[in-house]
């Protein structure tokens, strides 16, 4: 089931968090940052971290 095992924590150039399984290969136009593990705490992690949801672009032209 997807919600059990290790997830990593990825980010796209518009700065949108999202989680993936580890060892599958990250899709094209997203970077893992760093953060892997249960995939609670990567939710977690991405609660602390992103907290403008809005796109780059959008954030940047505000």
């Amino acid at each position: 089931m997807f919600d059990e095992g290790e997830f990593e924590v990825v980010v796209n150039d518009e700065g949108q968090y999202s989680i993936w399984p580890v060892g599958r290969p990250v899709p094209a136009g997203w970077t893992a940052i760093g953060h892997s593990g249960p995939k609670a705490g990567c939710l977690a992690h991405i609660d602390a971290v992103w907290t403008d949801m809005r796109p780059r672009s959008l954030r940047e032209d505000a």
